[in-house]
């Protein structure tokens, strides 16, 4: 049968051992919550691009259908005037 010393020492090394991986457990942590908040901006980042792009589709969507018409240059302008409108509305939703 050990003897107190001996058990004694056995404890405070598992302590010890248990100590050190709480530290590393600790330190790995950090690390992927570091990740986690840079996947999270690149993310953000890439959502930011998709609705740009998605503008950028709309956009060309619509020059297009202007160039596949034929009507009379005041139609245009009413057309051209009421995106305006709708694209100031948007501006103003944005801001909010």
């Amino acid at each position: 049968m050990p003897s107190v010393t001996e058990q004694l020492n056995t404890v405070v090394e598992k302590t010890e051992r248990l100590i050190e991986l709480c530290s590393a457990l600790q330190e790995e942590n950090d690390l992927l919550k570091l990740e986690n908040q840079s996947l999270s901006t690149a993310l953000d980042v890439s959502k930011g691009k998709i609705t740009d792009l998605e503008e950028k589709i709309r956009v060309l969507k619509l020059a297009k259908s202007f160039a596949d018409t034929n009507e009379k240059s005041l139609d245009i302008k009413q057309k051209i005037n009421e995106f305006v409108r709708e694209i100031d509305k948007c501006i103003v939703l944005l801001k909010k």
